[in-house]
């Protein structure tokens, strides 16, 4: 097993679920937000990479990525923001989350490789479909990073077996059909498609989407393996600017013990 296949698998390892983070690279000041996601209990790192033309992204990471890309952040600083919090946090998972272009451009191959020199455990190309896995998937895996697919409530049957083919770390459920933001799947609707996921694959599945406070958050942890959320660390980035790494570690805090302690039987 790679180091990087031992951060993920350690994560959805603990006996509770995972909290995965989001925010955007090159949002704010990013190397102390992410040093505030894990002092409040995050146990794997997603890091947006900027992108121009986010579609499968709402309001929020809209205005985060903007807000990047107007301090002129490259992907030459996504990586570098990767390498650094590699040397700070050797043991937690990072993944980069993005879209096809930046990733392909100047070819998977190199991609690749620069992921696996800055300690990247895993990608989620939002519009590469596993029908074009080989766009991407066969380089990051041949440099040992995971390539890490989306079901979406519009993924029956007879599509899965494509998504879980060559898929990695964990399958991110996307828990409505739309864009990132402040909608919610019926937790009843989550807990179903969690469970004909799971049934198919012995991935972990972390559900994202439209999760947003301590209590949707302890809900979904009780059926899933992780909780993804998103939008509203973003918004406190947005808000708070150079200041926010305090917000962004309360909120984390409030998410990391509702998430961890969801499966607890009352006493």
């Amino acid at each position: 097993m790679t180091q990087t296949a031992n951060r993920l698998s350690s994560a959805f390892a603990k006996g509770h679920a995972a909290l995965i983070c989001f925010i955007t690279a090159g949002d704010g000041d990013t190397a102390a937000n992410l040093d505030a996601l894990i002092a409040g209990g995050a146990d794997v790192i997603e890091l947006g990479m900027p992108f121009t033309d986010p579609m499968a992204d709402g309001p929020a990471i809209q205005a985060a990525d903007l807000r990047a890309l107007a301090r002129g952040t490259t992907t030459a600083d996504v990586f570098a923001i990767a390498a650094t919090f590699r040397q700070r946090h050797p043991q937690v998972p990072l993944v980069l989350m993005g879209y096809a272009n930046p990733m392909t451009r100047r070819g998977a191959d190199w991609f690749a490789a620069e992921c696996a020199k800055a300690g990247v455990d895993g990608v989620i190309c939002v519009d590469i479909p596993p029908e074009e896995d080989a766009d991407l998937g066969p380089s990051l895996r041949e440099a040992g990073v995971a390539m890490i697919r989306l079901a979406t409530p519009t993924t029956d049957a007879a599509r899965l077996p494509a998504v879980l083919d060559g898929s990695s770390g964990f399958l991110y459920y996307v828990s409505v059909a739309g864009i990132t933001g402040k909608q919610q799947a019926a937790l009843d609707s989550i807990e179903q498609a969690v469970g004909q996921l799971k049934a198919a694959t012995d991935l972990p599945v972390g559900v994202g989407f439209g999760v947003r406070t301590p209590e949707q958050a302890s809900a979904i942890a009780r059926i899933a393996d992780g909780v993804i959320v998103g939008s509203a660390l973003v918004e406190l980035i947005g808000q708070h600017g150079a200041s926010a790494p305090s917000s962004v570690r309360e909120l984390t805090s409030a998410l990391a013990e509702a998430v961890h302690n969801a499966r607890k039987v009352p006493a």
